[in-house]
């Protein structure tokens, strides 16, 4: 029998899978989530959700928020099941499935002023935010604040009127700060270096284009906790909603498939208090960045760099091209060799365990993760996941014919065409200006590196520039395989 998702029919699915042993009456919201995507219900909802069923933080129960039109989208599907969420972990060896229930509400654009009343209220005590490496407005190459980007000049100029995350965030401390109500922490849960500070900078820069005073209390008194995240998500499809529904009989309009594995380290730096996530695992630390680049680096970075030759050669899946010998091997020595020397020291981890660990959940068919994915929106994630390992490798010598195939291999993809002629759909919301230095990069290879938004100023190393125009040239001469051979076999 199939059950749709909802509070009046958790009895019964709760004879096939585990459903929230708390009522739903007994929560109160003490977090605002901005982005209610598959990452934040397969993760900070699922720390949640593991401590009120342990009978504690009844009053952290999480009112969803965005701003987007996928935003209204996902609120309507979880609407409809009084936003419940089917969490399907896999693991090689196993697939288990549980109903988490810590969402009570999803507030959307259409909902603007009920938003901002909303992160008034003296019983939101954190404000977190998944809205993407993208959603930071932070120029790639610079990594500052990027004042000029036309939705925060707007935003800049009518605070009272905002359209944007932060300036709703914004909007939420100005009533807080007027009223004398403690601000709220801001917690971000995205996959950026130092994504405390980055979300500190953002908020505080747009607060100072209107009013700089407000932009230096919120620098004083308001708490941006550094956070590393990390559990492998992919996207939902018809392939999830069918096999939910066949598996486990649960009509859930958009379940959330993922990794056995979690982590999450965090500073432990709030303004007005937290759940007790250590009791559900959570880590607290003093200072988050060696995990933090461990992490970044070696399991995105790694993501990053398998993306574009799985394009390239017509590969679906992730754990397919893990099965790819080619691209496999050239994985592993450009982890070992190129991004690993970067990484520093992390307490009690073997950084080289770390990669093979990482390697094997890359590996896991059960997750079904795309490589369509991994490939979307290169012009923020390259920036943050390979531009800095490749500095790094050039103040200290080391080797960069890995990195540069990476960036090279993006560049190829960007032209648009397979090796065996399939034409990709736009994947980045910069894809023309990309597609245009690609075509030009096929009979000049510095016009792909000299894009300084990107690269920075990495296009005036000679030893960078000459091994990106080496494997360039040779994915379109040799193609992509037997660059990747060359590659590895040390002779590219």
């Amino acid at each position: 029998m199939i059950n749709s998702l909802s509070l009046a029919n958790l009895a019964a699915i709760s004879a096939r899978v585990l459903v929230p042993s708390y009522s739903r009456e007994d929560l109160t919201a003490g977090i605002v989530h901005f982005g209610v995507g598959n990452f934040h219900r397969s993760h900070q909802a699922v720390y949640l959700d593991a401590l009120m069923k342990a009978g504690e933080a009844k009053e952290w129960a999480i009112i969803g928020a965005g701003v987007t039109a996928h935003d209204s989208a996902m609120r309507d599907k979880l609407k409809g099941q009084d936003y419940l969420t089917t969490v399907v972990e896999q693991d090689i060896g196993k697939t288990a499935a549980h109903v988490t229930g810590v969402m009570v509400d999803v507030l959307t654009a259409d909902d603007r002023n009920k938003m901002i009343d909303t992160l008034a209220d003296p019983a939101i005590r954190i404000v977190s935010i998944t809205i993407t490496e993208g959603g930071y407005f932070i120029n790639p190459a610079s990594g500052r604040f990027d004042k000029d980007h036309p939705a925060i000049r707007s935003d800049g100029l009518r605070p009272d009127d905002p359209k944007t995350v932060f300036g709703i965030i914004l909007a939420g401390l100005k009533r807080r700060r007027t009223a004398g109500i403690v601000p709220f922490t801001i917690l971000s849960c995205d996959n950026i270096p130092g994504n405390g500070h980055v979300a500190m900078n953002s908020i505080a820069g747009l607060a100072r284009l209107s009013d700089p005073e407000f932009a230096d209390w919120i620098e004083a008194n308001v708490a941006f906790p550094n956070a590393m995240v990390d559990r492998i998500t992919p996207a939902t499809g018809a392939r999830e909603i069918n096999h939910c529904r066949e598996t486990f009989g649960i009509d859930d309009q958009w379940p959330v498939y993922c990794e056995e594995f979690k982590q999450w380290v965090l500073e432990d730096k709030f303004t007005a208090g937290r759940p007790a996530l250590e009791k559900v695992g959570v880590t607290f630390v003093p200072d988050v960045a060696p995990y933090e680049h461990m992490k970044i680096r070696i399991l995105n970075g790694g993501h990053a760099s398998i993306a574009y030759p799985g394009e390239l050669l017509d590969i679906q899946y992730v754990h397919e091209a893990m099965e790819d010998p080619q691209i496999g091997a050239f994985l592993a020595k450009l982890e070992r060799d190129e991004i690993i020397p970067t990484v520093p020291p992390v307490p009690n981890t073997n950084l080289h365990s770390y990669a093979d660990s990482v390697q094997q959940r890359f590996r896991n068919p059960k997750i079904a993760d795309t490589i369509a994915r991994l490939a979307y929106d290169g012009s923020n994630r390259q920036p943050k996941f390979i531009v800095p390992v490749i500095v790094d490798q050039l103040r200290s010598g080391g080797d960069v014919d890995g990195l540069a195939l990476v960036s090279a291999l993006w560049c190829r993809y960007c032209f648009g065409v397979s090796d065996s002629g399939r034409h990709f759909a736009p994947s980045d919301p910069q894809w023309d200006a990309l597609q245009s230095a690609a075509k030009a990069a096929r009979s000049d290879p510095s016009r792909w590196i000299c894009q300084s938004d990107i690269y920075g100023t990495l296009a005036q190393s000679p030893k960078f520039s000459s091994a990106f125009d080496r494997c360039l040239r040779s994915l379109w001469e040799a193609g992509v395989r037997n660059t990747l051979v060359n590659y590895a076999n040390g002779s590219l």
